[in-house]
């Protein structure tokens, strides 16, 4: 039997899915880090990079700043956080790091998108006299939807995969079940550890096409 072969039996183990340092445990982990981080970079990039991208300023610079983050590794992030004054604070310096992780493609698809909704659309709803607001809210949104929602789904997707590391600085989530397979040199745990974030990430991103598809592209009007 193939070491996948016995990752699916790990797997298939009910009593490595209860407990403390069962799976559901570290999945709900996972979930509480991922989701609290995305949606702090949600609330950061978003909002910068739809206004900057409807008054068509300042993108440039915002985007090449937020992108300092993906040149920075977030291990090296995570370790500066854990020798602040921050690392006694929980899961706070791992969702710092991974925040600053996701701003970027939230940021850069949200700018993006607003930029690339065709002018001569733009110009012909301010000369049915939008305002500023409508104009925001009526067109250019609407038309960056796409763009922004493939941010959203490629933040999403990195930030639970690199929620694992939080494993590294002896937290939570699915990276525990990995580092403790690496530390008793169980690679079927290891392999079965890395299935369950893959999973977990391809589901998200289903969940957020299918969302996306369930609410139909309102037209600019």
């Amino acid at each position: 039997m193939g070491v996948l072969g016995q990752a699916w039996d790990w797997l298939a183990d009910g009593a490595n899915w209860s407990g403390e340092n069962g799976v559901w445990h570290r999945l709900g982990e996972h979930v509480y880090v991922s989701g609290i981080s995305l949606a702090i970079a949600c609330a950061l990039a978003l909002p910068i990079g739809l206004w900057l991208g409807h008054i068509g300023k300042g993108g440039t610079l915002a985007i090449n700043i937020s992108n300092i983050g993906r040149a920075v590794p977030v291990f090296a992030v995570l370790a500066l956080f854990m020798v602040s004054p921050l690392r006694s604070a929980g899961y706070l310096p791992t969702i710092a790091a991974l925040v600053l992780f996701a701003v970027p493609p939230l940021l850069t698809n949200a700018y993006v998108g607003m930029r690339e909704v065709d002018r001569s659309v733009v110009e012909a709803a301010r000369g049915m006299g939008m305002s500023g607001g409508q104009l925001f809210w009526r067109v250019e949104l609407p038309l960056a939807r796409e763009l922004v929602m493939t941010g959203l789904r490629s933040g999403a997707v990195q930030v639970i995969a690199t929620a694992t590391i939080a494993a590294m600085v002896g937290q939570g989530g699915l990276g525990r079940i990995i580092t403790a397979g690496f530390n008793t040199y169980n690679t079927p745990q290891v392999f079965a550890g890395a299935l369950l974030v893959a999973a977990l990430a391809l589901l998200v991103e289903g969940a957020l096409v299918a969302a996306d598809r369930l609410f139909p592209r309102p037209a600019a009007r």
